[in-house]
């Protein structure tokens, strides 16, 4: 039986994490891309941490990884928000979000993808957001993460040759520690918006970790360069933060 190897950035905790122990539970070795060690342990997942705002320190890192193991998963799971209204947003916002959004995403593939097409075989995956569509305060946010759905699609037709796929899962509103960098936890304002959302509750990381997983499968080689929004609906219409 073969044994999978998932790099997923920032996968020492929410998404990420939750993400890594349901590949774990399928056999997978597992390596996680993060600034903070997880708060658990596994035999068959290494920690590697790194500042994904750093490129050369990506470089570095990516470099070692794909001298060390054969990468069959590349997640690129690791984002941050930066929100602030026009006024206020800053070219320099655009550049750190683009290094950590899609720089860090083609250094880790260009590193992975040698022995992905030797293999012939890859699954390359990104945890993009509802806001790629818009959203108030997210300016360089909602440009980065709309970047990976346009990356995806242009790799998507380049790689297909190659037994690789290329897709994008685009979440939200989810409990998560960045949503509740943004709304506080168990507010009033967090119940309200759960009640705007069509199915009528926010998303839990485990949804959006099942999405994941099906466009992780070996058998779904014939779903590439798609985006899934997994967002109860919220990207059918329009909702406010």
């Amino acid at each position: 039986m073969t044994r999978y190897t998932a790099l997923i950035t920032g996968g020492s905790k929410g998404i990420g994490a939750d993400l890594a122990k349901r590949l774990l539970a399928q056999d997978y070795n597992v390596i996680s891309m993060a600034r903070h060690a997880p708060d658990w342990q596994h035999d068959r997942l290494e920690h590697v941490e790194i500042d994904l705002l750093d490129a050369d320190a990506v470089a570095a890192q990516a470099a070692e990884v794909a001298n060390k193991y054969d990468v069959t998963h590349l997640v690129h799971n690791a984002g941050m928000i930066w929100p602030n209204l026009v006024e206020d947003a800053t070219p320099a916002d655009i550049a750190g979000l683009s290094q950590l959004h899609l720089g860090s995403a083609l250094t880790l593939l260009q590193a992975c993808l040698p022995a992905m097409k030797s293999r012939g075989f890859g699954r390359v995956m990104f945890n993009a957001s509802r806001a790629a569509l818009g959203a108030p305060t997210r300016t360089a946010y909602s440009a980065t993460k709309a970047g990976m759905i346009g990356m995806a699609r242009t790799w998507a037709l380049e790689l297909a040759q190659h037994g690789i796929t290329v897709n994008v899962v685009a979440p939200g509103p989810i409990l998560t520690d960045n949503f509740w960098g943004i709304i506080p936890k168990d507010s009033e304002r967090e119940t309200e918006l759960a009640k705007r959302i069509p199915v009528g509750r926010l998303g839990t990381v485990q949804d959006v970790t099942n999405a994941f997983l099906f466009f992780c499968d070996p058998a779904n080689s014939f779903v590439t360069g798609q985006t899934l929004f997994v967002c109860g609906g919220a990207s059918i219409g329009s909702l406010s933060l």
